[in-house]
């Protein structure tokens, strides 16, 4: 962590307290999503899944991620809010809401749309993957409120 980051971002040493927890969490988050998406896309999901879960620790830390991969400070508003114009962007991250603020349940017409923009069924569980793995750390953030260490994002 540190040696990709610079640093132990405070939500992972809190994890840390179980090492049992953060070991099999790094290894599940870490494979989360690839082979189906970009690290763009990754990180669309995670913020739009953050968003709407009111989780400012991973809204705050996956927004410095998300320009650290080319995208602007508007982008990442855009991603959260599920009002980015890209289309494959767009759906991914209305899916994601959708799933983080329906228990996992979405519109047929964004299943839908997901398929529509080449997307498989396998990437629909690495889809699944992803959220679960954001979520994990917006829950850690919810039952802890250890100090954010990133740039805070406004809500």
């Amino acid at each position: 962590m540190e040696s990709q980051l610079g640093m132990v971002p405070n939500l992972y040493a809190t994890i840390g307290y179980s090492s049992n927890a953060l070991e099999s969490f790094l290894s599940f988050s870490g494979n989360a999503g690839k082979g189906s998406f970009t690290n763009k896309e990754i990180e669309a999901i995670k913020l739009a899944v953050s968003q709407a879960n009111g989780c400012v620790y991973c809204q705050s830390a996956h927004s410095a991620i998300a320009k650290s991969h080319g995208f602007s400070d508007e982008e990442t508003v855009e991603l959260r809010n599920a009002t980015i114009a890209d289309p494959k962007l767009k759906v991914l991250t209305t899916m994601a809401k959708q799933v983080a603020e329906k228990a996992g349940y979405i519109d047929a017409d964004v299943r839908e749309t997901f398929f529509d923009q080449g997307y498989d069924a396998k990437a629909l569980m690495d889809f699944l993957a992803v959220v679960t793995a954001i979520t994990f750390t917006n829950y850690a953030y919810a039952l802890t409120k250890v100090d954010v260490d990133f740039p805070l994002v406004a809500n």
